[in-house]
């Protein structure tokens, strides 16, 4: 029998795969997508995340990123991650390196897509499989998550990602995140001749319509775009619980409160790990402590920068509060990148 149904086959829902079958269990993907996937996201990981992806035997390539630059019209604040660097890496060259991972291991990947799952006390049927587990791995808006009406309400101003690349050098070894009055612009040197910008704001709006809101970035930027524009939103995702009987929930799925501090990718691989360890030792109800455990100290940080960014007056204090405070922020950034 098939322990693990994991529908989405997208980092989270591979890396869920790659421990389970790691652990001794039999997992099977269900994705409707061909390899590799692309989205919008930032592109950098922090360095928990480079050793957490590399401790299970994924190979990665990709540009070293040596911390975090916070940027305004006059003001510059650095912040190093220590003795480990983290890593900049195409969306792309991501999913193609779990995906051999998961092949080499023998993760069977099915084409479809779980609609309307069943679960009873001993299994769950899902995508025509009987497992005793199903994992959702399925994104931001996971209609899983939502089928089993997990999702909560959320009354905050909404956000949204675009993101592009473009082939010029990365003129910095640090992920550069720019701030104006319209939102963030954050510069991930992902290759020696890409860089990903990704803009998060809460306007709806053109990538190109946002761009002129960081001057000091577009002067920067003389190199052709490389990529189409992608985007993601509202980003925020409120959710009760990451367990629903034999469902349990992980990645985007699981709740998302911004992309501010860059840890989502990190968090994916770390949580999934959690998951995994719990169906092992038959106690899937401790899933979701591990959860709020592992992504306490994101929540809460991002949490206190998006109310700060979200007034005028607040917002102008965070990159000179920064700047002038360098070991707090060299403390907080190490704190998230761990």
């Amino acid at each position: 029998m098939i322990d693990v149904v994991v529908a989405g086959g997208g980092p989270a829902g591979l890396a869920t795969a790659i421990h389970a079958t790691l652990a001794g269990l039999r997992a099977v993907v269900v994705e409707p997508r061909s390899t590799p996937v692309d989205k919008a996201c930032g592109e950098g990981l922090m360095p928990g995340g480079v050793t957490a992806l590399r401790a299970m035997g994924v190979q990665l390539s990709g540009h070293p990123l040596l911390g975090i630059d916070y940027l305004d019209a006059g003001t510059h604040a650095r912040a190093d991650f220590g003795d480990a660097p983290g890593l900049g890496v195409r969306r792309t060259v991501l999913h193609a390196a779990l995906s051999a991972r998961a092949a080499e291991l023998g993760v069977e990947i099915v084409t479809g897509k779980v609609v309307r799952p069943r679960h009873d006390q001993d299994g769950v049927e899902a995508a025509g499989l009987r497992a005793r587990w199903l994992v959702a791995a399925d994104g931001l808006h996971s209609p899983l998550r939502s089928w089993l009406r997990l999702g909560l309400p959320d009354r905050a101003p909404a956000r949204y990602g675009l993101r592009r690349h473009y082939q010029v050098a990365p003129w910095s070894d640090h992920v550069e995140v720019h701030w104006s009055a319209a939102g963030e612009a954050y510069v991930t040197p992902v290759a020696d001749d890409l860089v990903g910008v990704a803009i998060l704001s809460r306007e709806r709006g053109g990538f190109d319509e946002r761009l002129p809101s960081f001057p000091g970035l577009l002067a920067r930027l003389d190199g052709p775009a490389a990529t189409p524009v992608r985007g993601a939103g509202p980003l925020r995702q409120r959710v009760r619980s990451r367990v629903a009987g034999r469902v349990l929930l992980v990645g985007d799925a699981a709740g998302y409160t911004d992309a501010l501090t860059g840890e989502g990718l990190c968090l994916a691989v770390l949580t999934a790990r959690a998951l995994v360890r719990c169906l092992v030792e038959e106690r899937p109800q401790d899933y979701e402590r591990a959860w709020r455990l592992l992504t306490r100290k994101h929540r809460v940080l991002t949490a206190a920068l998006l109310v700060a960014a979200r007034r005028r007056a607040s917002a102008k204090l965070i990159v000179p509060a920064a700047a002038r405070l360098p070991s707090v922020f060299t403390g907080v950034v190490r704190a998230l990148s761990g």
